[in-house]
């Protein structure tokens, strides 16, 4: 359980700490990337590091190589408290960013990516070049969508949390009424043929789509009628996308709502996929909500915390919109406490009890803040994002922090 509740953290933390710098701007080009492999020594990477720094005293402006230099000086004090680098690498981000004013600040960032960095690289700029680790926040795994009947079609593809439209078009098949000059069996050839080419369309665009991903795990097709069925069976797909299809599954609609009811419907044949994952977690707790005495159910911060201290927690579900902090202040007059804030207002904070200045003491994302206390519980910490409507409820009607419980709570 530890192991599980560490690696849900790690993926957070990544998440969170890419949020914080990616708009990040300095003056001129005074932010240092670096990303350092396993396979680097900790003193070859000092070295570099060192030339870097006898280098940039030819920076011209004495700001820009003051600024320059101190970042190098504390990344390299960062490296050295590492005997080795770690098994999958490490990145450091540094230098001077504006505040109001003249005035800079610096900021350092030290990530230890989810994935293996395969190079080293230095990169003095105006920003921190972030592109190495972009791509690791996306969940790799993938699922090609399909819903299909005789009038339209909408092809999406399922990543992670993520329903993507890719395209849609209408059929233009006519409809099965009897035209004046017409015999009926000729007429309905031209329906059929119609409708042959319109597979065929669809088929193609799928093979467009689809075929250069590796990542795809399967495809998935759906629609309300037969015609999903037909579709795959007469074998319209590029064989190798054929030998993808998980299988059909009824859907009311063939259009953007159709592409979640597939999902929905399909979420017993895709278990392991995010969004499918995180559909169920909240999906329990609204149904242990809904029972009359409210089940194993808990929800807002101050009644989970509750619940969580006394160790009743089975599953914590917080929302990764959640957008604040949990301090720690104390007053000049003694009085000490915590409480939550939103991101970015504690600097102003007074005190709840006697309304003078306080001094914090500790400063740390909620998220955090609910995985340290779950740990010394085994407590089982899901983040849920808000790409589904089930997410999009626990962040706004149950204020991003809900819990079902291992027994019930007074």
């Amino acid at each position: 359980m530890e192991e599980v509740v560490s690696a849900e953290r790690a993926r957070y933390d990544f998440k969170k700490t890419m949020q914080e710098i990616v708009d990040i701007r300095g003056r001129g080009t005074e932010l240092i990337s670096l990303y350092v492999p396993a396979s680097k020594q900790v003193f070859d990477a000092m070295a570099y590091l060192r030339d870097e720094y006898s280098q940039s005293s030819n920076i011209k402006s004495k700001t820009t190589m003051k600024n320059v230099q101190g970042a190098i000086d504390s990344i390299m004090s960062r490296l050295k408290t590492y005997k080795t680098i770690p098994p999958n690498g490490i990145a450091i981000f540094c230098g001077e960013i504006p505040r109001a004013g003249d005035q800079t600040r610096m900021v350092q960032f030290v990530i230890n990516p989810p994935e293996a960095i395969t190079a080293f690289l230095y990169r003095c700029d105006s920003q921190f070049y972030l592109d190495p680790l972009k791509g690791m926040l996306l969940d790799k795994k993938s699922y090609g969508l399909i819903v299909i009947d005789r009038n339209e079609c909408t092809i999406g593809l399922l990543t992670g949390n993520r329903i993507e439209t890719l395209k849609h078009f209408d059929s233009l098949i006519m409809g099965k009424h009897r035209q004046g000059g017409q015999s009926s069996v000729r007429f309905e050839r031209l329906i059929e043929i119609a409708a042959h080419e319109y597979y065929k369309r669809v088929a193609e665009s799928a093979t467009d789509l689809f075929l250069n991903r590796p990542e795809m795990e399967g495809i998935l097709i759906g629609g309300p009628g037969y015609t999903k069925d037909f579709f795959f069976r007469e074998g319209y797909l590029h064989h190798e996308l054929q030998k993808k299809v998980i299988d059909t599954f009824d859907t009311g609609y063939t259009d953007e709502y159709g592409l979640k009811e597939l999902v929905e419907n399909a979420k017993n044949s895709i278990q392991d996929m995010g969004l499918v994952k995180e559909k169920s977690l909240v999906q329990r707790l609204f149904g242990e909500i809904r029972k009359q005495d409210g089940g194993l159910s808990s929800y807002g911060e101050e009644e989970v915390r509750s619940a969580l201290s006394m160790g009743a927690v089975d599953t914590l579900l917080v929302s990764e919109g959640l957008n604040r902090r949990r301090i720690e202040v104390e007053c000049d007059n003694g009085h000490r406490y915590e409480v939550t804030v939103h991101k970015g207002k504690d600097e102003n904070a007074v005190c709840n009890v006697c309304g003078d200045g306080v001094t914090v003491l500790r400063n740390e994302d909620i998220v955090d803040d609910f995985f340290e206390k779950a740990e010394a519980f085994n407590t089982r910490v899901e983040i849920i994002s808000t790409d589904s409507e089930e997410g999009q409820m626990l962040l706004t009607a149950f204020g991003g922090i809900a819990a079902v419980l291992r027994y019930k709570v007074a």
